[in-house]
């Protein structure tokens, strides 16, 4: 059957695993609580726990949260959401306990590597992918490869300014794209109308039965995410652009995003496809793995 990558997608508040094959298929499939709030340390010691139930694999492919060295393997920054994790050297830890080749990828880049090879940017060479949840995560392929800038961390979208300063005050943070485009923003504005809402999911089945105010806020929130897009298509003049995370999924907000932000472009641009990603929760798993199989 080929290769068989013992993969791990580590997240902030899950951890998931199991061996990919070249086909794209995972076998023993597993998800645990990550604890990451317990520190890096303990993220290791769980992890190499959890991959000492594996036995027949060829090699060891990690995407995880966190600015990624992927040369070296390490973790160059990772934030408070995983204390004492920079630094992290993922790489020489586990090439030490397995003695199987190791080989580390970021989060959001892992995703993207898996729909190159496995998702809906199969057919593309040139595209980038966004990621819409806490914050806006995001990676560029160029020619099917992650472009990643001077030092590893290119595509930071969600820190590209679609406002302007000014009338926010000195916190730039807050200017962000990620302040009015991200899942958490879209909640952030539907709380303030319904204390209801406490979740992307809440709100989209509020929308389904028709609350004007809703609805407002959604068309509002469209539009931020379709200008950040639009700026994003005049830089790259991408193939395509694969939008995840869990309000994603729906096809029809997809669409919808997709028409507004069309109209927003110069028509020269119009070709641009705006594609669901189609892995789901298993696609960083098989980005990292696609780092051996590809």
């Amino acid at each position: 059957m080929g290769m068989k990558i013992l993969a791990a997608d580590i997240g902030g508040t899950k951890t998931k695993m199991g061996i990919c094959d070249e086909q794209g298929n995972i076998h023993q499939f597993k998800e645990y609580s990550t604890e990451a709030q317990m520190g890096g340390p303990h993220l290791m010691e769980k992890l190499i726990l959890m991959m000492k139930e594996y036995d027949d694999f060829d090699a060891i492919a990690i995407s995880t949260a966190g600015q990624v060295n992927a040369e070296e393997g390490y973790i160059s920054y990772a934030n408070a959401n995983i204390p004492d994790y920079t630094g992290m050297k993922i790489r020489e830890i586990l090439e030490n306990v397995f003695h199987k080749p190791v080989k580390v990828e970021n989060d959001v880049n892992a995703a993207a590597l898996g729909e190159t090879h496995f998702g809906a940017a199969s057919s593309y060479n040139d595209f980038i992918c966004l990621t819409f949840g806490t914050g806006i995560g995001g990676s560029i392929v160029i020619n099917r490869q992650i472009y990643r800038g001077a030092n590893g961390s290119a595509a930071e979208f969600g820190h590209i300014f679609t406002h302007s300063l000014s009338r926010i005050g000195d916190n730039v943070r807050q200017s962000y794209y990620e302040s009015f485009a991200s899942t958490t923003a879209l909640v952030r504005m539907a709380y303030e109308v319904d204390p209801e809402v406490v979740d992307g999911k809440v709100f989209f089945d509020k929308i389904g039965i028709g609350n004007e105010q809703l609805d407002q806020i959604l068309k509002c929130w469209i539009t931020e995410v379709s200008s950040g897009l639009a700026s994003l298509i005049h830089i790259f003049n991408p193939a395509a652009i694969i939008v995840g995370g869990g309000v994603m999924e729906r096809e029809k907000l997809v669409e919808l995003v997709e028409k507004q932000t069309k109209d927003l472009i110069m028509a020269s641009f119009a070709n641009v496809k705006i594609l669901k990603a189609s892995l789901g929760n298993k696609a960083g798993l098989l980005g990292a793995a696609s780092l051996f199989l590809r």
